[in-house]
């Protein structure tokens, strides 16, 4: 019987040290697989034009969408477009698998200076206009392509057949171009005049209210001013003419509906652009990418000055009513 219990004690024991081998050697390989996993993340760059709160959001947006387990170093030009190219050089010479460069000076160093790493921009209006097109850049659109535009305008305004555009010829002039060929895709007129200083405005949005159905107004700074903006939208209410935006501070203010993108969701889809490069060996598409996800705020104030009305199903389209 003795001879039994030891020999019992002994086949615990052993089991009790396989156990702790076993134990012992799930905890290196644990380690070493987190080490190796640390060792082998990805180096990404972003390089800002400035500390803004737009540019905090996207880029918020962007990692947390962006690859697993990457290492951001983050650079801020401070408004400085040869401070950005003094940074990019830096990057250039760094371990950086992508660049992310945040606003139009950062995009515009980061293309000068960095020719062998991918580059992927945000925050960026009319990336084309700029000539952000080089090889190994490409980004997300700020702006919503007008022919999505269009047709959530006739979707809310089902009977809208005639629009109305004020731009400024010399920033402007191929976008409006764009915009007319695009509008006539989905059987509406669009008419663009042009406007050169913000003295202009008064006359050309008097003839314009008197030969369209609606105003839709894009981002244009001889157009658009703090001045110019509450007389656009009192004139075209006055003329009962809805002014369709792209921002929801133009809808609180008077504009029938915006549709605009949020900088969080900017910063998610270039995240997932990000990834889809890196995952694909640095393949980049040929083409700048939109955001997938819209928001559409409404004024329903001026809706029901104008006389519209929207039935329930576009109301659940809607993501914020003023």
């Amino acid at each position: 019987m003795n001879q039994i219990n030891q020999i019992n004690r002994l086949f615990y024991a052993g089991r009790s040290l396989a156990a702790w081998a076993v134990a012992g050697l799930g905890l290196l390989l644990g380690l070493w697989t987190l080490n190796v996993s640390e060792s082998s993340a990805m180096d990404i760059a972003i390089l800002q034009s400035s500390d803004i709160a737009a540019y905090r959001e996207a880029i918020a947006g962007l990692k947390a969408t962006g690859p697993i387990g990457a290492t951001y170093t983050e650079y801020d030009a401070q408004g400085d477009l040869e401070l950005g190219k003094k940074l990019a050089r830096k990057l250039r010479a760094s371990n950086a698998s992508l660049v992310v460069a945040v606003g139009l000076k950062a995009a515009l160093a980061a293309k000068v200076e960095i020719e062998d790493v991918p580059i992927v921009y945000m925050m960026v209006l009319d990336p084309f206009k700029h000539q952000l097109t080089s090889a190994n850049i490409t980004g997300t659109l700020l702006e919503i392509p007008f022919d999505r535009q269009l047709k959530i305008m006739r979707t809310f305004l089902p009977a809208l057949h005639r629009v109305g555009m004020l731009y400024d010829p010399v920033k402007n002039a191929s976008r409006i171009k764009i915009a007319v060929e695009q509008a006539g895709i989905v059987d509406v007129q669009a008419k663009g005049l042009p406007v050169e200083s913000e003295k202009d405005v008064p006359q050309q949005l008097r003839t314009l209210l008197s030969d369209v159905e609606a105003l839709w107004l894009i981002p244009d700074s001889a157009v658009l001013t703090n001045e110019s903006i509450p007389f656009i939208l009192e004139s075209a209410l006055a003329s009962h003419i809805p002014v369709i935006g792209f921002s929801p501070e133009l809808t609180r203010l008077g504009a029938l509906l915006s549709m605009s993108v949020n900088y969080g969701d900017v910063g998610r889809d270039t995240g997932l652009l990000m990834k889809r490069i890196l995952n694909n060996e640095g393949l980049l598409p040929l083409n700048p990418v939109p955001i997938e996800r819209l928001k559409i705020t409404v004024n329903l104030k001026t809706a029901r000055f104008l006389g519209i009305t929207f039935p329930k199903e576009l109301m659940s389209l809607i993501d914020e009513t003023y």
